[in-house]
């Protein structure tokens, strides 16, 4: 028999962890803040758990919170989906893709318009994928990084994902040759793929919330060149990966 806590609670907290804020969270669910708050704040005490650290300026997950938020998006993520398809008409095709986040906002999502204009009756719909999620079972297919050996589904290669020097503007006149690399403490952000876009030289400030996915290893600022988003890339050298980006499918 399923033993399922407080659903509305555990859609706020949800929400909240997602949007980081109880504010974002009330606007999707058309409620106040106070009443996300208040839902939360229930579904705490019922499980007993922390699941957010209030502080003064911003709202943050516990290990808990993480951990609980990381396994309920792609469950409401495939909910969605699954009801969708249900109260589609029975003449429209669907084809639901299984991905990543970062990949999802940095090269899917900004071709689709193009393939609606070339595919106007297939309805796209894109959910929570990725290294760590397993194949769904309403996926249509999937895309994510590797070596394409993944037991039980087909691997199509899609594209390779290079590594791209990039590192903070200030630091950015001295490098002018790979060999000026040797000097600061790297961590490599792979671009998309060849046929993807490489992230803009200087947005005017840096985005909110934790690095890009891509990152591969951190390092010690503020002596470091950096592969955060906002970042300079002074050398236009890039390298393969031996893993690349590859659509999946049973």
């Amino acid at each position: 028999m399923r033993r399922l806590l407080f659903l509305n609670g555990i859609k706020a907290f949800e929400a909240a962890a997602r949007t980081g804020s109880f504010a974002a969270a009330g606007a999707e669910l058309n409620v106040s803040a106070a009443a996300v708050s208040r839902m939360v704040h229930l579904l705490e005490e019922r499980l007993g758990v922390a699941l957010f650290e209030r502080k003064a300026n911003r709202l943050a997950t516990t290990a808990a919170g993480r951990a609980y938020q990381s396994g309920l998006t792609p469950i409401f993520d495939a909910l969605a989906s699954l009801t969708a398809q249900v109260t589609a008409p029975s003449s429209v095709r669907v084809l639901t893709i299984g991905v990543g986040p970062t990949f999802a906002m940095k090269w899917l999502i900004p071709r689709l318009a193009d393939f609606r204009k070339s595919e106007p009756d297939i309805d796209v719909r894109i959910t929570t994928g990725g290294v760590a999620v397993p194949f769904g079972e309403d996926w249509s297919c999937g895309i994510k990084l590797g070596d394409g050996e993944w037991p039980g589904l087909i691997a199509e290669p899609l594209f390779a994902a290079d590594l791209l020097p990039v590192c903070a503007p200030r630091l950015a006149g001295a490098l002018k040759r790979p060999t000026d690399l040797k000097g600061p403490t790297l961590r490599i952000r792979p671009t998309i793929g060849r046929h993807g876009s490489r992230p803009p030289a200087r947005p005017a400030s840096p985005p909110a919330g934790r690095n890009s996915s891509f990152t591969a290893r951190r390092c010690r600022p503020p002596s470091t060149a950096s592969a955060s988003p906002w970042a300079s890339a002074p050398i236009s050298t890039t390298t393969s990966r031996p893993a690349g980006w590859s659509r999946h499918l049973r």
